[in-house]
């Protein structure tokens, strides 16, 4: 792993949280929620079978995140990662933080014994399409569908 990427401790999930409200912010299905997002983020650091947290720049205020959340392909017979939560600070993008974030998120996906990652961006997200084609990822031809069960 990167020196400047590291795998999230549990007093990084406050922090981690206000993150994702720059995240949520952009995105058209999810508002912010910082109390539920750090205890999504805590229960996701305690349990490294559930997933990794990764994060870039200093404590306690972190530039950059991501998250691999891990299931079972049976198309692939065995583990398989859904890469979540990218995002980097505006003040800290075009340093190549998330190209960083993105390779270790990668590696520590092989690491953990994962054989796919799939992710998802919002459909008209041109930069963040581009970023991950740069990274290696290619668009699927399945089509997400979701059901708030909340």
């Amino acid at each position: 792993m990167s020196e400047a990427v590291r795998l999230a401790a549990p007093g990084d999930a406050p922090a981690l949280a206000l993150l994702l409200g720059i995240l949520f912010e952009q995105e058209a299905e999810f508002a912010a929620d910082p109390a539920r997002q750090a205890a999504g983020l805590a229960r996701i650091i305690a349990a490294p079978d559930i997933g990794r947290v990764l994060l870039a720049g200093p404590a306690p205020a972190p530039l950059g995140m991501v998250v691999l959340l891990y299931t079972v392909s049976t198309a692939l017979g065995g583990r398989a990662a859904l890469l979540e939560d990218m995002v980097v600070a505006p003040p800290a993008r075009g340093q190549g933080l998330g190209a960083a974030l993105i390779r270790a998120a990668i590696a520590q996906a092989r690491q953990d014994g994962a054989r796919r990652i799939t992710l998802l961006t919002d459909a008209d997200n041109r930069r963040a399409q581009a970023f991950y084609r740069r990274e290696g990822f290619q668009a699927s031809p399945m089509t997400p569908y979701r059901l708030a069960l909340d």
